[in-house]
């Protein structure tokens, strides 16, 4: 908190979706701003989200001052944004927050196009609008609204190094406090994984959608049967693509390869391979990297977004993005190497037990509130 306050900060975060690692990250940066004595509320998308997602949300209710509010949010542009604005506007104005902290596209857009609310507006994008290119008209609308926003914005808080870069490149200049603070892990993700008795050689786990490489690993699995070599995997998630990837392992013919599952709590996903897999064609910093190695699972993971940061020094083994050959030959070395692999994995546990903990994320982002908020003083006091 800045000198001379003394009384918690009122904090209200927005987003659309309850789902994957943006609700994640807000998960445990509310309860770590619970535990550390603020006034937390949450402001977020009326449809349900997974199961586990909705338990939490319930869990977190009875301990949010300002409260837990649902109002519908469509996923692209559209009629819904009036209301929810107004909805977002409605609740700042009733609880009064310091701190309005929206994530996504969505939740940015919400939290800095109010009115009425004191205190500051910040914005973490997880990824959003930075998966998209100007040339296309989703593109187009997304990047010229954040452009618009950017003066509305006390401060942006990015999850990696690469979308801050991202959006530097894709909007233009940052005018306010700009903070990169890495997501972090829990001691309950630290706690080693086996793979069940009967796992598979792989698993994949995260909304299936093209953007998640899904299609890539698809067509691995099929590079490697017709060389004759049967590798089996699960596909945990669920998406808009869910029904092409099937499709897609139908006519490539390794069906009977690929498994397909709904979708489970992440721990619990990752005993049914023995190997993670992560082929992402476009990331911010995937909780679901951090969660695997934490846990202490060996994985394969592409060279994007910020994928690197979290394995630091070490990245031989990330793959290039949309080359199924690359993974193919990766996944076949991996089996066949399993020690060698199970060694990396420990390595990489110690780095993220080290680096990228939960309770220093909550620490950074109460920081840099302050700072924020310092800086938002002395701007209204000249």
């Amino acid at each position: 908190m800045p000198e001379g306050r003394a009384r918690p900060l009122r904090i209200l975060h927005v987003l659309r979706a309850p789902v994957g690692g943006l609700f994640r990250h807000v998960r445990d940066l509310a309860r770590g701003q619970l535990a550390r004595g603020h006034a937390v509320g949450l402001i977020v998308d009326s449809s349900p989200g997974a199961t586990e997602a909705e338990a939490a949300l319930d869990d977190l209710a009875p301990h949010l001052a300002l409260g837990l509010s649902r109002v519908a949010m469509s996923r692209h542009i559209g009629w819904r944004d009036v209301s929810a604005i107004r909805h977002v506007s409605r609740r700042g104005a009733e609880t009064r927050p310091d701190i309005v902290h929206g994530h996504g596209a969505k939740g940015g857009a919400y939290s800095r196009l109010v009115h009425g609310p004191p205190g500051i507006r910040v914005y973490t994008p997880h990824g959003g609008s930075l998966h998209f290119h100007r040339h296309s008209p989703l593109g187009f609308a997304y990047l010229t609204m954040e452009r618009i926003l950017e003066p509305r914005t006390d401060l942006f808080l990015f999850e990696s190094a690469y979308a801050r870069d991202a959006f530097l490149a894709k909007v233009g200049r940052i005018s306010g406090t700009t903070r990169v603070i890495h997501n972090g892990v829990t001691a309950a993700d630290l706690e080693p994984i086996e793979p069940a008795p009967q796992a598979a050689d792989f698993v994949f786990v995260g909304e299936l959608r093209r953007l998640k490489g899904v299609q890539v690993l698809i067509e691995a699995v099929a590079e490697l049967a017709s060389a004759g070599r049967t590798v089996r995997g699960v596909i945990v998630g669920s998406g808009p693509d869910a029904q092409a990837f099937a499709a897609l392992a139908s006519a490539r013919g390794v069906k009977a390869l690929i498994r397909f599952h709904g979708p489970l709590p992440a721990r619990e996903a990752f005993r049914l391979g023995r190997l993670l897999v992560v082929p992402s064609l476009a990331e911010s910093l995937p909780y679901v990297v951090l969660e695997a190695a934490a846990a202490g699972l060996p994985l394969l993971a592409t060279r994007i977004g910020g994928i690197p940061e979290i394995f630091g020094p070490k990245t031989d083994d990330l793959l290039p993005p949309g080359d199924a050959s690359a993974l193919a030959k990766a996944l076949a070395q991996a089996l066949d190497n399993s020690p060698a692999y199970r060694a990396r994995a420990l390595e990489l546990r110690q780095r993220v037990k080290a680096a990228f903990s939960a309770d220093l994320m909550v620490d950074q982002v109460l920081a840099a509130y302050a700072e924020a908020l310092s800086a938002s003083v002395k701007l209204r006091s000249n």
